[in-house]
Formats: structure tokens, sequence, C-alpha cells
């Protein structure tokens, strides 16, 4: 095949490119600059998309022996990964840009433009496997469990399935992919993983946002509506958060309390015992299938909240153009704007972006 292998120059990418290339595909490989004004060097597993990282893509590019190009996809990065992630915010939801990135650019944006180019498909890093079934390629979960990746891969549909290449989804741990790294002497071998957002590389979300969004003092309230403390802006808060909250009143059972829900029309932020975080019912509206049908009726499935989340068997249900979902036990600390993501064994459904939660716990309790 035609492979055009996104390298972001990191580990991971550079030695699925190699494994493209070993396999005896003709292999190119791209960087994708997502920032006018990147920064020069990363600070440890902090940023990526620096100068640093597309140098260190070039030159395993050159260590493979294939060609290497930088694409400028800043201008359609901003529009629909960091904007987004700045009106989810405004909205007082919880966003996922690697959830956003992987539909709107690498397999949205990058991948349009590999197939106009006449490419097959389009390599990438990570770990996640493609199977053939019945209904064509199906998306499963990778063999380390500890990398698996799939979550962020849940918003892949059928035809965009049809083009990728997943060289690291059978790999069992990733101290393997540094040995190969290693023996093929790439430079990278040893590089750390970007952790934080890639667009706020000092970790300092609170910050980027209040720049971004503004900040507006507003009330800290319970669940019965009593004003307990105030803030500096809802957008710094998400469900499930227990620092930082700064309360002036102390619950009368002395327990900490927790952030249940941000409500970004009246800047409020509502708080309460940690047991009220049990969520009993998400829905959502934006969904889709991962490579196979649309399931018919209420269907069986197990549903994974977050990237390294448990995953939690549910009933899910689709009616009038909403999928909801009711897990068998309660999710925690569910938040709308998250992912839901669900699975058949091992094997991607489908997701859609949770829209409304309902709580286990009465507001009376």
């Amino acid at each position: 095949m035609r492979i055009l292998a996104a390298m972001s120059g990191g580990v991971d990418s550079a030695v699925a490119a190699a494994r493209a290339v070993e396999a005896g595909h003709d292999v190119v490989g791209v960087h994708l600059a997502l920032s006018r004004a990147g920064g020069t060097l990363r600070t440890g597993s902090r940023g990526c998309c620096t100068i640093e990282d597309a140098m260190d893509a070039r030159r395993a590019a050159d260590r493979l022996g294939i060609p290497f190009y930088v694409w400028d996809f800043s201008e359609r990065f901003r529009d629909d990964v960091i904007d987004d992630f700045v009106a989810e915010y405004r909205a007082g939801r919880t966003p996922n840009p690697c959830m956003r990135c992987n539909e709107k650019i690498k397999f949205a944006a990058l991948l349009e433009r590999a197939i106009e180019l006449g490419f097959d498909a389009v390599c990438t890093g990570h770990y996640a496997t493609l199977v053939e079934g019945p209904d064509g390629l199906e998306l499963h979960r990778a063999s380390d469990a500890a990398k698996d990746q799939s979550y962020v891969l849940g918003v892949l549909n059928a035809e965009q399935l049809a083009h990728t290449y997943f060289p690291l989804g059978a790999t069992p741990s990733k101290a393997l992919v540094r040995a190969e790294a290693e023996i093929r002497g790439l430079t990278v071998a040893q590089k750390p993983d970007s952790h934080d957002i890639c667009f706020i590389p000092d970790g300092d979300t609170r910050g980027w946002l209040a720049e971004k969004v503004g900040a507006a003092q507003g009330d800290i309230v319970d669940r019965a509506g009593a004003v307990v403390g105030t803030h500096d802006g809802a957008h710094a808060f998400t469900v499930g958060q227990r620092r930082g909250l700064q309360l002036g009143v102390p619950a009368p059972d002395g327990k900490p309390r927790f952030v249940l829900e941000v409500r970004p029309v009246s800047n409020t932020v509502v708080v309460g015992p940690k047991e009220a975080l049990a969520t009993a019912e998400i829905s959502g509206g934006r969904y889709s299938w991962a490579g196979r049908p649309q399931p018919p009726g209420d269907f069986a499935c197990h549903v994974q909240i977050r990237a390294h989340a448990d995953p939690v068997p549910a009933i899910a249900t689709l009616v009038d153009g909403a999928l909801t979902v009711v897990p068998e036990t309660p999710f925690d600390g569910v938040a709308p704007g998250q992912t839901a993501v669900l699975y058949d064994g091992t094997r991607v459904i489908g997701q859609f972006t949770i829209d409304r939660t309902v709580s286990a716990v009465p507001a009376e309790a």
C-alpha cells in the first residue's frame, strides 16, 4: 500500500512508520504543524508539536530512508479543536481535545488530503487493533491494556477505519516499542510521552482558560441552592473536582464537598457530597458507530467514560435521535461534554458526547 505515516516526533509514531516500511509498504512521513507559533523545546512530558518535535520526526524519517514533509494544519486545528475546547468550557462542559483532534484533524483533514494524493491509508502510533469482521473492519482494544487508545479512536467511522493502519496494536508493551526503537537507531527511543493538552504546554489549563473566557465572580451553592462560597470563573471547575473550592461554609457533616454541576448561564457552581457524584444515566445526541451498522433498539454493552476508566456493563437505548445509557452500577463523576465509548468485549461499537446526566442520589439526600 501507499502509506502516509503521521509522525509526531515521538517514539510510537516513529516505530509505527518503521514497521510500515519493514512490511514493504511505500511510506511517506508527514509532521503536522498545529500551531502558528509553536514552541521551540518541550519540557519533559509537557507539550508537543514543537520545533523540536518536527526535527525529531525528520530525523526518524531520515533514518528510515523515507520522504518527509511538514504540513501546516494550524488553522484547521484552531477552528476545530482549540475554539471548540473554549466554546465547550464556556457552555459549562468538559471536552476531550484529543478525541476532537482525532475526529477532525488526524482522521478527517489529514486522511482526506492523503486520499486526494493517492495514499491508501494513514499510519499512526496509536495502540489499537483492526480486525476483519463480517461487516468489514472492526476497531478493537490493543494487546497492552495499559496503553490501549481505542477510547480516543471511538469517533472513527467505517470509511475512516478502511483507510487507517495501526502497526502497534498487537505489541504487548510500550517497553518493547522503546527497545525496538533503540535497535533501529531511532533517537526518540527514550523520549518522554506527552501527557498534557498539547496547546497548553505549561499545564495551567485554568490560567489559559481565564485568558480566553474571562474571569467573572459567581456563587458556589449547595444542592439546596444555599450560597457556600464564591469563585472567580465557573470555567475553572469541572465535575468531580474537590481541591481549590475555597468554601466559606463547611458541610453540616464536616465531610469534603465536590463539584456536582457547572451552570454557565448563571455563573454558578454546585457542590455536594461525594456520593452525589454517582450517575445513574447519561445521554447524548451526537453519536457515531465504529464500522458497524446502527444497533436496533436496546442493546447490552460496556461503557467507558474516560480514556483510562474501567468499562461498566450497561444497557444502551437509541430513541428519537438520542442515545441513552443506564449502567449496571453508577458511573462516578460524569460531566457533560465527556465522551462515552461503547464496547462489545474488546470491540468498539461507537461513541457519543454526553449532554445530560442523572444523579443516582436524590437532591434532598
